[in-house]
């Protein structure tokens, strides 16, 4: 009796860490496709777009070589004014470091960022958290650093 009960438990616990991975692997397919849309919304010069994965919420966090902003419009109105036109945008290219899936509703992306410009190109780093708020994946904080130019 002592080893069905044994058996039980270990059937239990691999499929519950089966059962688990794979919810981690649709989630972090559907945030690369979320991600992926806004460089493509990007490249397209839609700002309004690319804010859709944004956390439309006032405790929206971007911290970057400006310091922290807090909510979605600020960040919208940030971004506007600092990419006014197609030029100014460039063409955009993440790539994914690493996700870390620190449970069913959070999940931290870092990676890489590149503008390629006519006269520069710059780049960076980014750490973005997400979180799945009403069933939808969105990154409710966003820390974007820039490569110094030496």
């Amino acid at each position: 009796m002592v080893s069905f009960r044994i058996i039980l438990l270990i059937c239990l616990a691999t499929y519950s860490t089966a059962t688990m991975a794979q919810e981690g692997s649709k989630d972090f397919e559907q945030i690369k496709k979320i991600l992926f849309q806004q460089q493509e919304d990007w490249n397209k010069g839609d700002i309004d777009a690319f804010m859709k994965a944004y956390w439309n919420s006032d405790e929206l966090q971007f911290g970057g070589a400006n310091g922290i902003t807090r909510g979605w419009q600020k960040t919208l109105d940030n971004y506007k004014r600092g990419y006014p036109d197609q030029a100014s945008m460039g063409k955009l290219t993440f790539v994914i470091k690493d996700m870390t899936r620190h449970s069913k509703t959070v999940v931290s992306l870092t990676g890489s960022w590149e503008l390629e410009r006519e006269n520069a190109i710059p780049g960076g780093h980014f750490l973005l958290i997400w979180r799945k708020i009403k069933g939808e994946w969105k990154i409710v904080a966003d820390h974007t650093s820039q490569k110094a130019n030496f």
